[in-house]
């Protein structure tokens, strides 16, 4: 079947009378889902959850056994269709399968959406590690977002536990672009905010304030205090692991004496977290899906649509041990519980004693890649120049998505960008269709994490480079989805 086919939209109907059989994913080393004609390997749709004591109308992307995202081992694919079973347009993004062919992802340019009761069928290998999907339409904050996790095959004997972070606001995102003084720039790739999965309008609820918090306030254009290093531009009403807060933590049951592998993934759309497992030594092997030289650190800084994997060794004596997202620059914090059958689970608070700090690059800079690039001089260099300007426009290179100036490069040659960053935000910049390896922070050339997601702090200049291996236009963006959404947004394209 040609990629064409394969990514063809079909009508529900004609879906079904194609007597498609689609099993799910298929694996390798485990069993295959059940096979069921006409069934989608993932479906689209949209359910309630319990938020703060409130009805919440949120997205679910599951797989045919009903169970939320793709779970595979190394060397197992995604085949089958993409069911978007909402009422709404989906556009899905495969972050971190840099195997999926450039047609099957609709977040590029030009891409379109599906639309409702349609599917996409895709066919690609699934990249090792741990990755996710996600809309690319600010619906990340309704949780239309999934792991997308393929166990690496020397894995070994170690406990898989996935921690999914979201920032969650009963507001819609036209709302919050609202309040931030933004309009939407980049819905000519393929879509628009999302606006239904949220309950009907309601008065606006009470803000959340913490120490070192600051928040836009409507109509005040270019976001909070601007000319003052900031974070956290948008204010929300919870922070959610695995869709539950810390006021009923989800809890999973780990032996004593085990050793446990988190795998956590940063969705959210406007937040940064750091990660801290109190009472357990956590080493961090892995980020952004890709091995790394283990680095022990008391707390991780995560951005948005990062990830990092973390192993943990539990007591023999057993017991009950929180694994903590606490909000960069504030007091709030999201949350699971690792414990031992029996084990007293004690209540926890959902906020810290005191404010974290900015996530910067000193974590970075202590993280070595175990497969790093080949030494090579670079065929390409590029400075990416982002900005900020009044109107909650965020720009690269001084241009916002529309107006952008797209990076030409060709198949096969070595690509170095450096980023400089002189507006008050962090920006956590995300390049589609690949990984690159961090190369240099300020002037200091290190061999560093291989990633596809990047943390560029305030005035830091951060040099990463990569092979361009697939020809296609790929965007490069801020993954504070409402900076990409305001403007923050380009492409490199590979002839």
């Amino acid at each position: 079947m040609s990629t064409t086919t394969m990514n063809r939209a079909m009508s529900r109907r004609a879906f079904i009378r194609s007597g498609i059989a689609f099993g799910g994913v298929v694996t390798t080393g485990m069993p295959m889902l059940p096979a069921f004609a006409a069934a989608p390997a993932l479906k689209v749709y949209s359910r309630t959850i319990e938020v703060n004591k409130r009805a919440a109308r949120v997205f679910s992307v599951a797989a045919g056994n009903g169970k939320k995202g793709i779970f595979a081992n190394e060397g197992g694919r995604l085949t089958g269709a993409l069911l978007n079973a909402t009422d709404e347009p989906l556009q899905m993004h495969w972050h971190g399968q840099i195997k999926a062919p450039f047609e099957q992802d609709r977040a590029r340019p030009g891409g379109g959406a599906v639309s409702p009761g349609q599917a996409d069928v895709h066919d690609f290998e699934l990249t090792a590690g741990t990755h996710w999907m996600h809309s690319h339409t600010l619906s990340e904050q309704q949780m239309l977002a999934a792991p997308m996790v393929a166990r690496e095959k020397d894995a070994g004997d170690v406990h898989d536990v996935v921690i999914m972070l979201h920032d969650f606001a009963f507001r819609s995102p036209q709302e919050i672009l609202a309040e931030l003084g933004g309009s939407d720039a980049h819905a000519g790739h393929g879509g628009a905010p999302s606006s239904k999965a949220k309950p009907p309008p309601q008065s606006m609820p009470q803000m959340q304030h913490g120490p070192g918090m600051m928040h836009a306030m409507p109509g005040q254009g270019s976001g909070p205090m601007m000319g003052m290093t900031h974070a956290n531009d948008v204010r929300y009403d919870a922070f959610l692991a695995n869709d539950r807060t810390l006021d009923d933590p989800e809890t999973v049951t780990v032996e004593k004496g085990g050793r446990v592998r988190l795998r956590i993934i940063n969705g959210g759309t406007a937040t940064a977290f750091f990660i801290s497992t109190p009472g357990l030594t956590a080493r961090c092997i892995a980020v952004d899906g890709t091995p790394c030289q283990p680095v022990e650190a008391p707390a991780f800084p995560l951005a948005q649509g990062q990830r990092i994997d973390l192993i943990v060794e539990i007591p023999r004596e057993g017991g009950a041990f929180p694994v903590l997202a606490q909000v960069e620059a504030a007091q709030f914090v999201t949350g699971i519980v690792l414990s031992t059958p029996g084990a007293t689970i004690s209540k926890l608070a959902a906020t810290a004693d005191k404010p974290q700090g900015m996530v910067d690059l000193g974590f970075e800079a202590l993280v070595r890649a175990t497969g790093p690039l080949s030494q090579r001089q670079p065929d390409k260099a590029f400075m990416v120049m982002l900005g900020e300007e009044p109107g909650y426009r965020w720009t690269i290179n001084g241009k916002v998505h529309g107006e952008h100036q797209p990076f030409e490069v060709r198949r096969g040659e070595r690509v170095e960008m450096t980023f400089m960053n002189p507006t008050m935000m962090m920006h956590p910049m995300h390049l589609h269709g690949h990984h690159f390896q961090v190369v240099a922070i300020g002037g200091r050339r290190f061999p560093g994490a291989v990633r596809d997601t990047l943390i560029v702090p305030p005035h830091a200049p951060v040099t990463i480079a990569f092979d361009a291996a697939q020809k296609g236009a790929w965007l490069l963006h801020c993954h504070h989805l409402y900076h990409m959404a305001t403007g923050m947004m380009t492409e490199v394209r590979i002839a």
